[in-house]
């Protein structure tokens, strides 16, 4: 079975579709994030007490390209993560480690939504909160299936009747035309009623923003 990193190196056209960017795009996301990586496993090692000779440690099953598909795959299509393993030929444990250790390095490299920018500066908050009233800005959401947690009180929470799974819901608000990303909320469980979803987002714009979509 061909996995999901080399089908996209077979047909990177298709990158776009499969990752959400093209393919371009994606090789220069890896060599950022890579960087990054290589800069802290540098000041890990220089702050470790060395047992094992430099580099005698378990060798990694996915290249460091195939990690970030990974993760970028994960974010474009919400796989469980039994589902994401298969696709990438590793345990569900480690595709669900690999993806939490990727995904704060992209984080670390990839733009900020336009209210986050501005978080904990209050005038620079209320320029870009009034001049977002200029436009009527869209809100999308989504449900992203978990695995059934262990917990019967968590089960319960993140139980959707709608989609009858587990899951958590998230809500995204962007520009017209989805230009950009103004901001957006993620992890609520499932059973969120959107309506209170919309309200609490609500909050971090002017009383005279409009909306459309949701």
């Amino acid at each position: 079975m061909i996995s999901a990193f080399d089908y996209i190196q077979k047909h990177p056209l298709r990158s776009k579709q499969l990752l959400g960017i093209s393919y371009e795009q994606f090789i220069n996301l890896v060599n950022a994030a890579k960087k990054v990586h290589e800069d802290e496993q540098q000041k890990l090692e220089q702050s470790k007490i060395r047992i094992h000779r430099r580099g005698g440690g378990r060798k990694e099953i996915l290249s460091i390209p195939e990690q970030v598909c990974l993760c970028i795959f994960y974010l474009r299509q919400i796989p469980t993560f039994e589902v994401l393993g298969m696709l990438f030929g590793i345990s569900k444990t480690l595709s669900n480690d690999t993806l939490h250790y990727w995904r704060k390095i992209l984080r670390k490299i990839l733009p900020a939504s336009l209210l986050e920018q501005v978080e904990g500066k209050e005038g620079d908050l209320m320029i870009v909160q009034e001049l977002l009233t200029q436009f009527k800005l869209l809100v999308d959401r989504l449900e992203q299936p978990i695995d059934r947690p262990s917990d019967n009180k968590k089960q319960r929470k993140f139980f959707s009747g709608k989609k009858r799974q587990h899951t958590r819901k998230s809500q995204v608000v962007s520009l017209p035309d989805a230009e950009d990303i103004v901001d957006i909320q993620v992890g609520f469980p499932g059973p969120t009623a959107d309506i209170n979803l919309f309200r609490e987002q609500q909050k971090r714009f002017d009383e005279n923003q409009e909306f459309e979509g949701g």
